[in-house]
Parts: C-alpha cells; sequence; structure tokens
C-alpha cells in the first residue's frame, strides 16, 4: 500500500517521498527549481487565489476555508482521480510553502484523496 504524504518544500527531499508534487499556485521564495526536486507543479489544484487570500493561514477561518476548499476540488474531480492513480502505483508526497503543518490547503487535499482512494 502506498502512502499519501505533506511535507513542506522547504524540507530536504528525501528517497521516501517518492512522487513530489508542488501543490501551490505560486513559486516558493527561496527555492530554485533544481534545489524543488519536483516530479510535477500543479497549480490548477491549489485553492483559488481569492480563496488563498481570503483564508490568510488564519487558524479561525480554517474550518471555513476547508470546507470552501473541498468544493472548490470537487469541480476538479478528473485531476484528484490522476493524482489518486499515482498514488495506487508510488507514494506521493504533496509539497506546499505555508508554515503553519496543520493548517494548510494540503492537510485538506490529502485527507480528500485518502479518504477516496
Amino acid at each position: 500500500m502506498y502512502t499519501i504524504g505533506i511535507k513542506r518544500i522547504y524540507d530536504e527531499p528525501s528517497d521516501k517521498d517518492g512522487y513530489r508534487v508542488l501543490v501551490d499556485r505560486l513559486w516558493p521564495r527561496g527555492i530554485s527549481k533544481k534545489d524543488a526536486n519536483l516530479d510535477e507543479w500543479n497549480k490548477e489544484i491549489a485553492p483559488s487565489t481569492e480563496l488563498r487570500k481570503w483564508f490568510d493561514h488564519k487558524a479561525e477561518r480554517f474550518d471555513e476555508f476547508t470546507r470552501l476548499y473541498r468544493e472548490e476540488l470537487m469541480a476538479k474531480e478528473e485531476e484528484l482521480n490522476r493524482l489518486r492513480t499515482i498514488a495506487k502505483k508510488n507514494d506521493i508526497t504533496l509539497l506546499y510553502g505555508a508554515k503553519n503543518p496543520k493548517i494548510n490547503h494540503a492537510v485538506v487535499l490529502r485527507d480528500l484523496l485518502v479518504n477516496r482512494l
């Protein structure tokens, strides 16, 4: 069984990461494309610009952000299925730039992918 993990893009790449996907709409500051060691950069699966700006990584908004982001993801079923297919063959790591490892969109995306494998 393969895993879907999450990790900050600023953390060192590891052989255990498997297929590495950056799931941010914006390229993270201070990271070169070479150092990112990505298999893909998937901007489309990231929250909309409007939602990202509204959330602003405020803990008190995370529950509402989660609900709204899940709604956005429902319109991206084809892309979600593509990532699920990859996860059935390889470990996959969703990479994000946010500072907080518990309140960010990669947590929501991972949970949605895992619960529907």
